[in-house]
């Protein structure tokens, strides 16, 4: 193999380990006061945060924040095949962080 098809070979390669990325998801309680008010929705998390819930949060927080939020728990990570059935539950909060 000659360099430039070594290089084509490896930009192919990467670019379809990217494609084959899932979505990684979370849902979370939160809360904002006053007056109290609670809320369950579902985030988009990026890739680096979904090791764990702690990472997660570490991720949501901030953009839960910058709403006058604050995240009470990181409920569980999840991929897209999970999305639907939590749709309902969370409502307005439904992918809105």
């Amino acid at each position: 193999m000659n360099m430039r098809t070594t290089l084509a070979a490896i930009s192919l390669g990467l670019a379809l380990a990217g494609a084959a990325k899932a979505d990684c998801y979370a849902d979370y309680k939160a809360k904002r006061e006053p007056p109290l008010q609670l809320a369950y929705g579902v985030a988009q998390i990026p890739d680096g945060a979904c090791g764990s819930t702690a990472d997660a949060a570490s991720a949501l927080a901030p953009r839960l924040a910058a709403a006058g939020w604050t995240l009470l728990k990181v409920v569980s990570l999840f991929g897209p095949d999970g999305l639907e059935e939590r749709k309902a539950s969370a409502g307005d909060q439904f992918l809105r962080y």
